[in-house]
């Protein structure tokens, strides 16, 4: 996916205070196992707060940390009653700010046409995303993690895939990140972004390769 805009402009789509102790890159061609930005609430004042965390969620119960490489998306369907996702589920949901995400459509037996969806003019959203805290039993050190979720396509995505992250609306965002009943977590917003708020264009191939990382992806 794609965050291409700087941390000023995150904090205040998002509303927290910009951090000072670390920087945000923007990035045209994000790729798992990479630290990025996500919103969540602080431990210490519930306050919303810029965070950034490794993509590739690893589950605080894992033994090995690689599970990360296989957890970069969660479904939408099993995400309330996957062990690996469930306890995430119910008491550490994150934003993750985008600007754009990429989709390989099948043509023929072998090529695949990427395609890049955003939302009209470029404007940054947030998936529905989910963080958890995995330490090392051997040194101590913690881990961060968080993945995306993800569900059935809209109109405008189904001819390129059959699934695609969740897109949270902002009315929606004080809801999905405020704890609530941990027992009736908010699968209700795990829906389908409204297509005819979206907009598709196919892109390069460049973009398959994650070593790749300029504005000319999106052309």
């Amino acid at each position: 996916y794609q965050n291409r805009v700087e941390k000023q402009r995150i904090a205040e789509a998002f509303r927290v205070g910009v951090p000072t102790t670390f920087e945000i890159r923007p990035s045209y061609n994000i790729a798992p196992q990479t630290d990025q930005p996500v919103v969540r609430l602080s431990r210490d004042s519930a306050e919303r707060e810029l965070a950034l965390l490794r993509w590739g969620l690893v589950p605080f119960f894992a033994k090995d940390p690689k599970i990360g490489y296989s957890t970069i998306n969660a479904r939408a369907e099993t995400v309330a009653s996957s062990p690996t996702f469930r306890e995430a589920m119910k008491r550490r949901r994150c934003l993750v700010p985008a600007t754009g995400f990429y989709e390989w459509q099948k043509i023929g037996n072998k090529a695949k046409q990427p395609w890049t969806i955003e939302l009209p003019n470029g404007e940054i959203f947030a998936f529905a995303g989910l963080w958890d805290r995995w330490k090392d039993r051997s040194t101590g050190s913690a881990l961060e993690t968080y993945t995306i979720i993800t569900t059935d396509p809209n109109e405008l995505v189904q001819p390129m895939h059959d699934r695609m992250p969740v897109i949270l609306s902002p009315l929606d965002y004080d809801r999905w990140l405020e704890p609530g009943d941990p027992e009736r977590p908010p699968i209700d917003l795990l829906r389908p972004f409204p297509a005819e708020r979206m907009t598709a264009w196919k892109v390069n191939s460049a973009v398959g390769n994650t070593k790749n990382d300029s504005a000319e992806l999106r052309l």
